[in-house]
């Protein structure tokens, strides 16, 4: 089968592209898993935690910057959707690449892919054993032994079976869901009641006597657009499952379609509460938001539950790493960029090989938390936010050569589409570009991540003149 689509009718379901790298798998995620990972990859650490520093920040402003990204986020995963129906694919975008772009866009998006994750993983151990500091059963542990026991016991599990991951992943996001919807009623309540808060009345005047709604300009809010980013990190792992389920067809469409109404109920809705709850000074990124609050709220073991809620928060991001990048790395590996050992599977039909090899970057997290244990997480959050934004740009150039093609008359799109293409893709890319640029005017360790780009681009040139002939190999052998 040829590496490119080139019949010039719509290709029928027979004459599609077929991707080495889908074959193999099981077909064990259920219709309740996809619904609960798309909830759980738009609720990940990056509110939990991340919403506390960028409150103290950018004040009650960062609902906007939350609402913003996530018209966003929903784009990328409805164009990622889009392609799904058409194709379902555990390659993903890197398959997608491979289809509409050849085997160099394909080599770029999973390597991008890769950065995203395997520095994400950093940050979710980093935040988990942060998290377990609250406990005083914890504190005398140090940071990186909490690192090394949440990556040893989460990567166990992702090992086993993708019906471990499922079912992991189903209870990881059910919790997160509850906790959130407990807030939203505590919160609305406590609102309702003029309830004090550590010697605080939560209202409107929390804002207003505060700043308002830009306590520091509207700079600020611009500014960490980067960070809220990073919180949207995981809505494309849904379109990754999809080759690990039954009937993608009827399933995905529900499941992608309802983030856009939980990502206007559970991070504006949860960042309005906190605002109105307390001043946004009381806020820092020491300790999650929702902690704050309810620590102040003196509620006995409130804290505490809601920290092991967030906690929970952190090894689902982190379980949801592991399990992508492993299917992403075998579709890679099978063609050629990426190592040999990454396509192997066990006897439970799971890439082992790309599990283990994300796997030792989370080790390599552990030594950060050895001797960076007060940055580690913002370190890795800036570069992790490069993956991501490269991700999401190849999802977009991915579903415009799609919309091209689909004009040529070369593919058929499905009845479920991105709507307004090819603008929305163009408008997304702009988004992207304008992160960058506003990662660049942040200063500090933004700056600094921006000024990797070019190393970045010198490592994937570099890379894909050491892999070429394999692929170009392995390609001539497929056709």
């Amino acid at each position: 089968m040829s590496d490119r689509t080139l019949t010039e009718a719509p290709a029928p379901a027979s004459s599609r592209h077929v991707d080495a790298g889908d074959e193999g798998y099981s077909k064990d995620l259920k219709s309740r898993h996809i619904n609960m990972i798309a909830i759980g990859g738009a609720i990940g650490t990056g509110l939990f935690l991340g919403a506390g520093g960028r409150l103290a920040g950018a004040g009650p402003s960062l609902a906007i910057a939350y609402a913003v990204c996530g018209v966003f986020a929903f784009f990328v995963v409805r164009a990622l959707g889009e392609l799904v129906l058409y194709r379902p694919s555990s390659g993903a975008f890197v398959s997608y690449a491979r289809e509409f772009m050849g085997e160099k866009g394909a080599y770029t998006a999973g390597w991008l892919y890769f950065l995203n994750w395997s520095t994400t993983t950093v940050a979710d151990i980093t935040a988990a054993a942060t998290y377990a500091h609250f406990w005083s059963l914890f504190t005398d542990v140090p940071q990186w032994v909490l690192a090394f026991i949440a990556l040893a016991v989460v990567l166990t599990a992702n090992l086993i079976s993708v019906k471990y991951f499922g079912e992991m992943e189903f209870w990881f996001s059910l919790v997160k869901v509850a906790a959130l919807v407990v807030f939203l009623i505590v919160g609305i309540w406590l609102v309702a009641t003029s309830h004090e808060i550590g010697g605080h009345t939560p209202g409107l005047d929390s804002i207003t006597d505060n700043g308002g709604l830009f306590p520091s300009g509207v700079l600020p809010m611009l500014l960490v657009i980067q960070g809220v980013v990073f919180a949207y990190a995981s809505v494309e792992l849904c379109g990754v499952a999809a080759g690990e389920t039954e009937n993608p067809e009827k399933i995905m469409p529900k499941a992608i379609n309802s983030i856009m109404w939980r990502v206007g109920l559970f991070y504006v809705g949860s960042v309005v509460l906190l605002a109105l709850l307390l001043p946004y000074t009381e806020y820092s990124s020491d300790q999650s938001p929702f902690v704050t609050v309810f620590d102040k709220l003196g509620v006995p073991g409130a804290a505490g539950v809601m920290n092991l809620v967030v906690l929970t928060a952190a090894l689902s991001s982190l379980n949801s790493g592991l399990y992508s990048t492993g299917r992403i790395l075998r579709s890679m590996a099978i063609s050629g960029s990426a190592p040999k050992f990454t396509a192997r599977m066990n006897k439970g039909k799971v890439p082992y090989g790309g599990v283990l090899f994300t796997a030792a970057f989370g080790v390599a997290g552990v030594v950060l938390n050895y001797f960076m244990e007060e940055e580690a997480f913002e370190l890795v959050l800036n570069f992790a936010s490069l993956g991501i934004l490269g991700t999401w740009a190849m999802v977009m150039i991915c579903s415009l050569f799609f919309w091209s093609r689909a004009k040529q008359g070369r593919v058929e799109r499905p009845a479920y589409r991105l709507p307004w293409a090819p603008y929305t893709q163009i408008v997304t890319l702009v988004f992207l570009v304008a992160v960058l640029v506003l990662m660049w005017c942040d200063g500090g360790v933004g700056r600094t991540t921006v000024m990797f780009v070019p190393a970045i681009g010198a490592a994937l040139v570099g890379g894909w003149f050491l892999v070429r002939r394999r692929v170009a190999a392995l390609a001539a052998a497929r056709d």
